[in-house]
Formats: structure tokens, sequence, C-alpha cells
């Protein structure tokens, strides 16, 4: 309206001057420039209006996000709503032309079936410096935004690094404070029930999925009952002669474990040099530990069972005078004339766990002695979150039950809104064992999924938007997973798992990933910056930054929760 009226004067005063005759140069020069000031001038305060607009829109976009917050965290109520936007706007809109400067704010309350949003609308006028030579003396403005939420529910997984450097520099105590406090903070958004989830996903090389679980489908227990695979077929020299009394066959140069006086799992087990020749595990091999010399990935292992030795008593073949051992091998003669004998040695054999036919207790530990650690599953399933089925065969898609001696005490914690219960599992948490950081993001995958065992997420409703995030904390670079002690090695199947989180078909997922790095002891983890999502990714000097990278991540949490 403002553009046409200034066209038609201009018109007016052209048409004038189109009739005039009695000018000369100058006269005519001065009017012709008449209508180029105007449109300048025009121009000019055009310009100052749309400055003072467009610095509304961005303080109306910042309060309207900050009001969601504190309404969201429960800070104001719906009451405080105008007040508050008119104290948020006027510190946050600082254009020096806006004048008469007015802000409404209009909230709506979220049902099952919509969000809540809150509509903000501001005006004002700048007083025009040449728009008012054509008769405005003020040019109005006005600008809104609308935040939107109240049916976007979060899941946050939290796959926490609990290996043995954690102890150090006041690590996990940093790490659990900074994680309990976000989970308070988490729990203050749950208006309703569903709002939020959390889960706990301590992790070492294995994660603890809790004994409880022993008779689950979903386990695969024939690495936990197998004996060493070094032995497989690679038995020490001289095996069918060991028997109850004998040396130790096993050293660990060559074998990477020695022998224990009974299943090294059962208390009371020791360290022998010698077969138990008398008791109850007479003439058992027990391997011990593994010491990961000659299979880096089974450091720290448990072997749940002993070789038990079956007597094998050699054999006549020939006796009297003229006795031989004819085509017979492994026999020997002894003796002469009538008394001469030829006969077979007796020999042992050592079936593993008894081999299902002179098992006992004592040579074969049971499932319930497991202490709850799996390992990565069969290879490519560790980068995925296809759901175990209970069949047999190779690869598997179930979870490996393992015997691992640094056995985090802390558990795996599905999603869950059990705010106490949460941070006493983080009570839990205690550091141990070398770090595997992608068995436990495999596991905080699987605990954002809503369809596949063990630890399915509840189910989304329809008529709500989700965010999932994961939340990686680690201080150390990789340095064992079921099959190597390689950085490399384990960093290419951490990446591959990296890829498939974010490509999931079923959820878009944000990672956050955290490097605890004091003095500076690793370099930059290049595996947890590609692995973060959009750059989310902290590298952190001090235990005493621990609390600010989280708040970072619930910063980012909130915008993006916020956000419409």
């Amino acid at each position: 309206m403002l553009g046409s009226a200034i066209s038609d004067r201009v018109c007016a005063v052209a048409r004038r001057f189109s009739r005039a005759n009695n000018g000369n140069v100058a006269v005519i020069f001065t009017f012709a420039m008449l209508p180029l000031l105007a449109f300048v001038g025009a121009a000019i305060d055009y310009t100052r209006a749309n400055n003072a607009r467009s610095a509304m829109q961005a303080a109306l976009d910042s309060t309207a996000l900050m009001l969601s917050k504190d309404l969201t965290m429960g800070n104001i109520t719906a009451a405080d709503i105008p007040s508050k936007a008119q104290t948020y706007f006027t510190a946050l809109y600082t254009n020096k032309d806006g004048q008469g400067i007015s802000v409404t704010a209009n909230y709506t309350t979220p049902t099952s079936g919509a969000a809540a949003n809150i509509l903000l609308g501001g005006s004002g006028h700048i007083k025009s410096d040449f728009m008012q030579l054509a008769g405005f003396p003020t040019l109005g403005f006005k600008s809104s935004t609308t935040t939107t939420w109240g049916n976007t529910r979060m899941r946050v997984a939290m796959v926490l690094d609990n290996t043995g450097s954690m102890a150090q520099n006041g690590k996990m105590a940093a790490l659990q404070s900074a994680a309990k406090s976000m989970i308070d903070t988490l729990s203050t958004y749950n208006k309703q029930t569903g709002d939020v989830y959390v889960s706990i996903i301590p992790f070492s090389k294995d994660v603890n999925v809790d004994p409880s679980n022993l008779n689950q489908s979903w386990l695969n227990w024939t690495e936990w009952e197998g004996e060493p695979p070094i032995l497989k077929n690679n038995y020490p020299s001289g095996w069918n002669t060991i028997q109850a009394g004998s040396d130790c066959p096993f050293t660990n140069k060559t074998h990477g474990f020695t022998c224990t006086d009974r299943p090294a799992t059962v208390s009371g087990a020791r360290s022998t040099s010698t077969i138990p020749s008398s008791g109850t595990y007479a003439g058992y091999i027990c391997p011990s530990m593994d010491s990961g010399r000659k299979l880096p990935g089974k450091t720290s292992i448990y072997y749940n069972g002993c070789y038990t030795t079956v007597t094998m008593p050699g054999t006549t073949v020939a006796s009297g005078s003229g006795a031989s051992c004819g085509s017979t091998s492994n026999c020997t003669c002894s003796g002469s004339g009538s008394s001469r004998v030829c006969s077979t040695p007796t020999t042992y054999s050592h079936l593993w766990r008894g081999d299902g036919t002179t098992a006992t207790a004592a040579a074969a530990p049971s499932h319930s002695t497991w202490t709850g650690c799996v390992n990565d599953r069969d290879q490519d399933y560790d980068t995925k979150n296809t759901g175990p089925s209970s069949g047999s065969g190779t690869p598997s898609t179930q979870f490996y039950a393992e015997q691992f001696a640094d056995c985090l005490p802390g558990t795996v914690t599905p999603m869950s809104n059990q705010w106490s219960t949460l941070k006493t599992q983080i009570d839990n948490m205690y550091p141990s064992g070398n770090t595997n950081q992608a068995v436990g993001l495999a596991w905080g995958w699987l605990s954002l999924n809503t369809a596949n065992p063990p630890i399915a997420a509840p189910p989304k409703e329809s008529n709500y938007a989700y965010k999932d995030y994961i939340v990686l904390l680690s201080d150390g670079l990789n340095t064992q997973n079921r099959w190597s002690t390689t950085q490399s090695d384990i960093d290419t199947r951490q990446e591959l798992l990296c890829s498939n989180v974010k490509a999931d078909p079923t959820s878009s997922i944000t990672i956050f990933t955290i490097q605890v790095n004091i003095n500076n002891a690793d370099p930059k983890s290049q595996v947890l910056q590609d692995c973060a999502t959009d750059g989310n990714f902290q590298m952190i000097t001090s235990a005493g930054q621990t609390a600010d990278a989280f708040q970072n991540i619930l910063t980012q949490i909130s915008k993006l929760r916020l956000a419409k």
C-alpha cells in the first residue's frame, strides 16, 4: 500500500511536469531528481525497518525456545508465559530503531494427539527519515514464531566406559556424578509416563547382562563350555601317557595357560605343577585362566571345565616262546622262553568336561557358575542389531557367554524410567578390564530397538514423535575384543557398527561421544570422532570436565527436542 501511494504521487508530479513549458534546464533537472531521491530515501527507510523486523524475529525465536524449555522443566506455569515472554524479549531485542514494540504470547496445551505450542507475535515501527516527505512519518513491521513440543519423546542410551584405567585420576567418580546428574535432569522432562526412558550400558571388553539370564535362549554356550581352542587337534606331546601324578602338560609359553588343581572357576582353585592323584579331582587336567600370550583375544578368560582321564589298559598280543608283536603297532615284548609276553602299553584318554560320557559335576561346572558376561557376536552380527534366534549354526545371531576374569559388577539396564534404580546401577559401576567400545555401543543400540530381544525398549506410540540418543564415553583407545588386541582391527569393527547405527532404518539416532584423555595420554580417537553425529564429539583432559561434557550434551538434546 505504501509503495502504491508513493508511485501515485510521483506519477502525478510527472504529469504536471510534462505539461509545463516555461521552465529551464536547471528546473527540469531538479524535478527529474525528485523521484530518484524519493526512491533512494524509501529504500533506506525500508532497510531500517527490515533490520528492525529481523532483530525482532531472532529475539522471538530465542524467547519461544526459552519459554518452552522453562515450561517443560517446571520453572514456570502457563500463567507466567506472557510476562516471562516480555522479560526475555526485552533482554534479547537490541535494535535501536524499533519503537512502540509490543509482544503477545498464546499458549496451547498438549493433548494425546497434538503437541503443545507457544505462538509469539511482535509488532513495532520505526520513524522514517525520508518517507515522511511522502506523508509516511513511520513504517510499521511485525513478526511471529511458533515453538511446538510435548508430543516429542526421548530415549537415551548411556554407554559408559568401566575399564580398569577409569580408576585413575578420579575419572570413575566424576563419571558417576555426571551421569547421575544427567539422569536427574532427564527425569524433569518426564511429565507423563513414557516421555523419557534411559538405559545404562557399562562396558569393558565385555558387558554383563546379569547371570539371572542364564536360561535365556539368546545365549550361546559353545565357547563357555568349549575346551581351549589352542588345544583342539594340537594336544601336547605324550598326551596319551599323562595320568594322575604326571607333570602339568601345559605351559604359559606354549599354550598361554598352566594347570589348576580343579576347574579354575571353582572356589579354592590354585595352581599346580602336577595332575592331582587323589581326591575328587584325581586325574583331572584343568587349564588355568588364559594369559592371552598365544591367543590375545582370550586374555583373562577362564575355561569352564577339565579333561577327565580315562585309563585304556594295554592288551596282550602274544605270549610264550617265539611270541612277537607281528604288525601290531605300539607293542613291546619282554621276558624269554615260555615267559615271553608281547603287549601294548596302558594309555590314557582325556575327555573335555567328560565329553558327554563320563562327565561329572566336578569336571563340568554348570551354567549357574557363569558370572554374566557376554562378548562380541559372530561377525558381521557384531555390527548389527539383528534379533537373536534360538537355532544353532555359524555365524550365530546369539550372544556368547564368557567367563571373563574382569566381568563388571555393573550390569546392562534396559530402557527404564525408574530414576533411582538407574542411579543405583551407576553407583554399582567399578573399573575393571580392557577396552572394547564396540561391544558397549552395540548394546546401547540394542537397548533402543523396540522389536528384538534381549533388552527390547518399550513400544513407541504412533501419536508421538521420538528422538533417540546414544551417549558414548571412553577414556582410552580400544585394546581387546573377542578376536584381537590390535587397536586398528578393533576400530575397523567399530567403524562398521557406527555406520550401521547412523543408517538405522527404523529410527534416527544421534550419537554423542566423549573421549577422556588426561595428560594427553592417547592421541585423539579417530573412531570416536567419526562415530559422533554432526561433530558431536568432545575430548576432555581432566576428570573435572566430565560434568561440563554431559551438560553440553543435555543442552544439545534440549535444543533438538524443543526445536520445531
